[in-house]
C-alpha cells in the first residue's frame, strides 16, 4: 500500500513553509541568493520524490495486466497515484513561486544597481571621454579615407612621371 504522505515531504513542506514565511521580510541580495538555492534544492527533492511516484505507478499499473480485472486495477493505480502526486505537485508550484518572485526582485536589485553605476559622475566622465575617442577616431577614419582616394585619383599621374624619369638616354 502507499502512503499518503512520507516523512521526508513533511520535512521539506516545514522547510518550503519557513522559507515562505521570511517572503515579506526585505532581504539582502546574498540572502536571497540562498534562499533561492535552498528553493532549488526542496525542488530537485520533489522532482525525485515525483519520479519515484511515477515509477510506482507504472510498476503497480503494469502489474494489474496481470490480473483479471485489469480496469478496475488501473483505475485504483490511478486514483493512488493522483493522491500522491497531487500534495507533492502543489508544493513544486508554491516552489517556483516563490523562485519566481525572488528571481524577479534580485533582477530589479541589479536593474536598480546598474541605473547607479550609469548615473555616477565617474561613468559619465568616462562615457564622455570614449565619445570624444570615437569621434576622433572617425575623423581619422575620414581623413586616411580621403588620401586614399587622392593618392588613387593621382595614381595615373605618378605613373606617368615615373615612366619619364627613369628613361635611360
Amino acid at each position: 500500500m502507499i502512503k499518503l504522505a512520507s516523512f521526508d515531504s513533511k520535512i521539506f513542506l516545514g522547510i518550503f513553509l519557513i522559507v515562505c514565511s521570511f517572503g515579506g521580510v526585505a532581504l539582502a541580495t546574498p540572502a536571497e541568493e540562498e534562499e533561492l538555492k535552498q528553493l532549488t534544492r526542496i525542488e530537485e527533492e520533489l522532482e525525485l520524490q515525483r519520479e519515484w511516484v511515477e515509477y510506482r505507478w507504472k510498476r503497480d499499473s503494469s502489474l494489474c495486466y496481470q490480473e483479471f480485472w485489469v480496469n478496475y486495477c488501473l483505475g485504483n493505480v490511478r486514483a493512488d497515484y493522483r493522491k500522491e502526486l497531487d500534495p507533492i505537485r502543489a508544493q513544486e508550484v508554491a516552489v517556483r513561486n516563490a523562485q519566481r518572485k525572488l528571481r524577479e526582485s534580485l533582477k530589479n536589485q541589479d536593474d536598480i544597481k546598474r541605473a547607479a553605476d550609469r548615473a555616477a559622475p565617474e561613468k559619465a566622465a568616462e562615457r564622455a571621454a570614449n565619445q570624444r575617442q570615437y569621434e576622433e577616431k572617425q575623423k581619422d577614419a575620414a581623413a586616411r579615407a580621403a588620401d586614399l582616394e587622392q593618392r588613387r585619383k593621382d595614381a595615373p599621374k605618378r605613373a606617368q612621371e615615373n615612366k619619364a624619369g627613369t628613361q635611360l638616354d
